[in-house]
């Protein structure tokens, strides 16, 4: 009886965390872990490839990888209007951006100089322009607002899984072939699975048939968005979140490899650590999910949102510690990649429900565009600014992440804002 009771406690828990999921959530998740395998293999080796093996400055790395913010600017734009549309929707810009980063994985894969690496990232930018604010929608529209911020968890955690698997994956590779190439033909090989899956199994959504006198034209849409004021605000603090995040990506994988010296030899984290540590780190993203979902449902978007900044300074703040300890810097490393992805699954649903419930429901492709924007600028922002401050002396390239986390205080204040114009 006691294990029958414990059965059904159990049970019932399980169902608390994943509620009633629409089916086509559960099939575009599985076309976003097989995409983020691929890009697992890439995104974290890309910046220590064309540095350390290239020969290219921290520098103009940064800049080559923000330019893909350049053409992301343009898809996003473009993506949004196109999977608002009737006559295009959110299926046919996801098959289309999937198989733009396709083409750009296999350009990025012969990269031997700048000016190619640059034509791939404007490729590689354009492909993730066009997909986001669809792949946004898509979600949204198979989500009820009882279970909003779960289905997005539920899409983040997939991706986050890809990601594990991808990076273990890369490392594995690198030391059995020592080739990063092959790395860039993977990505390209999971978009195209992704392709499969979207053309398969993803249909448009209900609301895409709403009655010609119903819909908003593209630009009074763009305008009704553009004078919103509490999406706005929520923009602007949105933009210091993607740029954190940037730092993850380019940034943190090449500080830990040339300034986070492994004491014994007095050289940077080898390849295999950098990639068990970005594996640990989206593990444990993996783990606190749902656990961290379940537990801010019960808080307002904004003081979630406060909460993930508030990580966000600790984990900054630990990264300057790992940098400038004079021991025992792996530890500091392992307990700031797990703060960040607290950071993150933090800050991901509840900022993806939050534009949900500002957006009319014919709008919700052009107000995802605006949000993905939000990454385009922190990429266009964050690569160039992590670049920079890797080239320059040792003092500056360890203040640069006290800087962040000090800057965590202004993101603070317009979460503070836009909780009292939200409440009005």
């Amino acid at each position: 009886m006691t294990f029958k009771l414990m059965k059904l406690a159990s049970q019932s828990q399980l169902s608390s965390w994943l509620p009633s999921i629409h089916p086509q959530v559960w099939i575009f998740a599985i076309g976003r872990f097989l995409s983020e395998v691929g890009t697992g293999c890439t995104l974290f080796y890309a910046p220590i490839f064309f540095v350390n093996q290239l020969g290219l400055s921290a520098t103009s790395v940064g800049v080559a990888l923000g330019s893909a913010s350049i053409s992301g600017i343009l898809g996003r734009i473009a993506g949004g209007s196109l999977a608002d549309s009737e006559y295009w929707g959110r299926r046919r810009t996801l098959l289309l951006a999937t198989a733009i980063s396709a083409i750009a994985s296999l350009v990025l894969a012969t990269t031997n100089n700048f000016t190619s690496l640059v034509i791939g990232s404007l490729i590689s930018g354009l492909g993730i322009g066009f997909y986001w604010p669809a792949a946004e929608a898509v979600v949204a529209d198979a989500s009820q607002i009882d279970n909003r911020r779960e289905t997005f968890a539920i899409a983040r955690l997939a991706d986050n899984l890809g990601l594990a698997i991808g990076i273990v994956l890369a490392g594995f590779l690198i030391a059995i072939i020592g080739s990063y190439r092959w790395l860039f033909v993977i990505d390209a090989i999971s978009f195209m699975g992704f392709f499969g899956v979207v053309y398969v199994g993803i249909s448009e959504a209900e609301q895409q048939q709403i009655e010609e006198s119903e819909k908003t034209e593209h630009l009074t849409a763009w305008m009704a968005v553009l004078s919103d004021r509490r999406f706005l605000v929520y923009i602007a603090v949105n933009i210091f979140f993607t740029i954190y995040i940037s730092q993850i990506h380019s940034t943190l994988p090449l500080y830990f490899k040339n300034f986070v010296f492994v004491e014994s030899t007095a050289k940077g984290f080898a390849e295999t650590t950098i990639s068990g540590l970005f594996a640990w780190h989206l593990v444990f993203a993996i783990i606190c999910q749902l656990p961290v979902t379940s537990i801010l449902k019960r808080c307002s978007h904004t003081l979630a949102l406060t909460v993930s900044a508030i990580f966000w300074a600790i984990g900054f703040g630990l990264i300057w510690v790992s940098g400038t300890t004079p021991s025992d810097h792996l530890i500091w490393v392992i307990l700031a990649l797990g703060v960040f992805a607290v950071a993150i699954v933090s800050y991901t649903p509840s900022a993806a429900s939050l534009v949900t419930e500002l957006a009319p429901e014919n709008q919700r492709g052009v107000y995802f565009s605006i949000n993905a924007l939000c990454w385009a600028v922190g990429s266009f922002i964050g690569h160039p600014l992590g670049g920079w401050a890797l080239d320059q002396p040792r003092v500056i390239t360890d203040s640069f992440w006290l800087g962040f986390s000090l800057s965590v205080a202004i993101a603070l204040a317009i979460l503070q804002y836009l909780n009292r114009i939200l409440a009005d």
